[in-house]
């Protein structure tokens, strides 16, 4: 459902209360204004239904790929538009307005497949996938998390064993976006020989290689999430990245963190702007729902959180720019704007009384989806301890 701001305020003005439209490029803005114009067409109006049938319309990669969002911030040479980081932050924040299994499709294509071929892959393995990838030709996924290794990616139980001139891989992955649905799968398994955690850029046709849908989700229902099992999966040198230990993987979900932390601001505004619309429609005892002192603070306390979080990311993304975006910044701002979101998701449907529990209105698959962001890509606790050894000096794991 889409929504309109009330008298008081326009969409705009709730969306930049700080002003920040005006240190945005023009190139940014068109990109911004672009994903814009396609959530609001391709994905707004049929979202809801999606999210209850759980649902991922199979077309949606390609029109991803047609609108240039997909590996954006790569060189023209293997499909991206050499677009800012801060760009790529308005793509997320402006596709998880519409919902946040849409984002995370195109977070990981981008920052969790297309990033590692970029950065630790072969030319041969870059011009092999990248472009299709940038095209949604071609779909990835990322294999990292298992039964048993969430946030602790150290104990992984994939194992790999170079045999001759291959490389033999078996284990299982779980909690796996679009795992079903890829035709690439970046696999991080630990080494037999040498005890250190290799990546690999697996075509999902390796005999050996199977991928099984988790259908029971209350969350990021228009999300494909799977199940990898691997088991004798046979690669070759050419398929191996560039890259040994956690310091791949890990790599590669910072780049995630990054955007998402600019992309929970969309769900987050979504909320604030469907609150403070129903809130002017809505009337009790004869006057606005809008008037009434606590619903004008809890309408507050979500601006300023989402205000705060919107400058948060913005400050990041030029630390990226400038190659400075370190881990713990990183978790700060994955963290605390999560917290935002799912904090004005939880009050807007609150407000909105039993209307919230439609899908009809969209905080409460807002509100589900965000549980989910608060636990992958790191979970808050997770993000807290790494806060806490950088002020302390101190691990806490």
């Amino acid at each position: 459902m889409t929504t309109t701001a009330p008298q008081g305020m326009t969409k705009a003005q709730l969306n930049d209360f700080y002003g920040l439209e005006a240190l945005y490029t023009p190139e940014e803005k068109l990109i911004r204004d672009s994903v814009q114009e396609f959530v609001k067409g391709e994905i707004l109006p049929d979202i809801g239904e999606w999210w209850q049938d759980g649902y991922f319309p199979p077309e949606l990669p390609k029109k991803f790929g047609d609108l240039g969002v997909l590996g954006v911030t790569l060189p023209e040479k293997y499909g991206g538009l050499g677009a800012s980081y801060t760009a790529y932050g308005l793509i997320n924040r402006e596709i998880e307005y519409g919902d946040s299994g849409m984002r995370s499709f195109v977070s990981v294509q981008s920052s969790l497949v297309m990033y590692p071929i970029f950065t630790y892959g072969s030319e041969d393995l870059k011009m092999k996938w990248l472009p299709r990838l940038a095209s949604g030709e071609a779909v990835g996924c990322f294999g990292l998390t298992e039964p048993d290794a969430g946030s602790d990616p150290g104990s992984m139980q994939t194992k790999v064993k170079k045999i001759g001139n291959t490389y033999v891989i078996n284990g299982v992955k779980r909690w796996i976006t679009s795992g079903s649905r890829a035709d690439v799968a970046i696999i991080w398994a630990r080494s037999e020989d040498d005890g250190k955690v290799h990546g690999f850029a697996i075509d999902t046709t390796t005999p050996g290689f199977k991928a099984v849908d988790i259908k029971t989700k209350a969350s990021m229902r228009a999300s494909v999430t799977s199940e990898l099992y691997l088991d004798e999966v046979t690669v070759t040198e050419a398929e191996k990245l560039d890259v040994t230990s956690l310091r791949g993987p890990l790599s590669c979900l910072n780049q995630a963190r990054f955007g998402i932390s600019w992309g929970v601001l969309g769900a987050g505004f979504f909320c604030l702007e469907e609150a403070a619309a129903y809130s002017e429609d809505r009337p009790i005892f004869g006057v606005p729902l809008a008037s009434k002192q606590m619903i004008q603070m809890k309408l507050a306390d979500m601006l300023a959180d989402l205000t705060k979080g919107s400058l948060v990311a913005f400050q990041l993304a030029k630390l990226k720019e400038q190659g400075q975006d370190t881990p713990p910044r990183i978790s700060l701002a994955k963290r605390d704007n999560v917290r935002a979101a799912l904090g004005a998701a939880r009050e807007s449907r609150d407000m909105l009384g039993g209307n919230g529990i439609t899908t009809e209105y969209g905080s409460i698959r807002h509100m589900l989806n965000l549980e989910t962001v608060a636990t992958y890509e790191g979970t808050d606790t997770v993000h807290t301890l790494v806060l806490g050894r950088e002020i302390t000096g101190h691990n806490a794991f």
